[in-house]
């Protein structure tokens, strides 16, 4: 979960040089961090979800990490706004299968009297990872540029994927 908020929260703390680098309006950088990534999230979970509920969670958790990592990388390679909206939405898309697999993989790991818990210390890293977005995303952006703070939040989360997909199991349902 840490990945997929720092992925998501880094934009917020690059807008003004994002905004001034590639000209573009406040409103424009208004659909960059709402609709754009919002209606891919929500439009896309749905169906991400039915699918975890049939398949792989595993599978499903890794593959997005795959796509919303190159997507938040991606995102450091545009050029125009409209690149940057087409990764952002990519991490819309690649971050909504996380929760739904996620939240039903600790109910498989974790029984009744310690579900609640398991499912407190999978929320905190939302905290976190917003917090790690906006302090390294600030950081990185001052110092080497709002381009380089996409790739280099983005490549750990590919390493991220490969790890997860061959440390967690997903227990027989």
């Amino acid at each position: 979960y840490i990945f997929n908020f720092v992925d998501r929260q880094i934009l917020a703390i690059l807008i003004q040089p994002i905004k001034e680098d590639l000209g573009v309006s406040d409103t424009m950088m208004g659909l960059l961090t709402g609709p754009i990534f919002v209606i891919s999230y929500t439009l896309a979970g749905l169906p991400l979800a039915r699918w975890a509920d049939r398949h792989s969670r595993v599978w499903l958790i890794t593959a997005g990490m795959v796509v919303w990592s190159a997507m938040t990388a991606a995102s450091g390679f545009a050029r125009t706004f409209a690149q940057l909206a087409t990764a952002r939405l990519g991490v819309g898309l690649g971050e909504a299968t996380f929760t739904p697999a996620a939240h039903s993989l600790i109910s498989d790991y974790f029984p009744p009297n310690r579900r609640a818990t398991a499912l407190a210390i999978f929320a905190a890293g939302a905290g976190a990872g917003s917090m790690l977005g906006y302090l390294g995303g600030g950081y990185i952006g001052q110092y080497v540029g709002w381009h380089e703070a996409f790739l280099y939040v983005g490549f750990p989360g590919l390493i991220a994927a490969v790890i997860f997909r061959w440390t967690v199991r997903d227990p027989v349902r």
